[in-house]
């Protein structure tokens, strides 16, 4: 089975994955979210420029330790750095080769355009959303006009110390079904004290 192409993103409560200028200040952590699981399940990230320039903003090229980066841009020139691809080819045939090749799964970092164009091209397998209890107004949306498709939830998980909401989706006709949420910790089981009745010895 080839790899998915997952759609993993940060998302308001009315749909927005950052703010008009691109700030991502708003989103909640909550630390039953294992990022270090998370990160395991991809080894290759997939970008378009403005996603890029925000994770280099406080320096570096934007490398992310195990994965490989592949940037889409129209305007900055093709680039290798360490861990890094700026590509100026066709995002949807560079996918496509991606996903041909052996290896984990492909993490579709953003952002929006990015995700609507891969989205037509019918190469993105699954949508999985950590819905932030969160009102920005506005923003970048998650899914700008213009494209449209169907999904099947396979997977729903509550944080209720943040009031996250985790949900994966799988989109119909893709490669395969979207993975189980498996980054975020299990509840504590906590025991129950029960009271026992105090008996008298006769």
């Amino acid at each position: 089975m080839s790899r998915l192409v997952r759609y993993q993103v940060a998302v308001s409560l009315d749909g927005f994955i950052a703010r008009p200028n691109g700030e991502y200040d708003w989103i909640v952590m909550d630390p039953a979210i294992d990022f270090a699981a998370l990160y395991k399940e991809f080894d290759t990230v997939i970008m378009g420029r403005k996603t890029y320039e925000l994770t280099t903003a406080q320096g570096g090229h934007g490398a992310m330790p195990g994965m490989t980066v592949v940037v889409f841009s129209r305007t900055l020139g093709p680039a290798t750095y360490q861990g890094v691809r700026i590509v100026n080819d066709d995002p949807r045939d560079v996918v496509k080769a991606l996903k041909a090749k052996p290896g984990r799964d492909i993490w579709l970092f953003g952002g929006g355009e990015m995700f609507r164009s891969l989205l037509t091209a019918g190469v993105v397998d699954t949508v999985e959303v950590a819905v932030m209890p969160v009102l920005l107004g506005s923003g970048i949306p998650l899914l700008p006009p213009g494209a449209t498709t169907k999904l099947k939830l396979a997977d729903q998980k509550t944080l209720p110390a943040s009031g996250i909401v985790a949900l994966s989706y799988s989109i119909l006709g893709s490669t395969g079904p979207a993975p189980r949420i498996s980054y975020v910790k299990p509840a504590k089981s906590r025991a129950k004290k029960t009271a026992r009745p105090i008996t008298k010895k006769s």
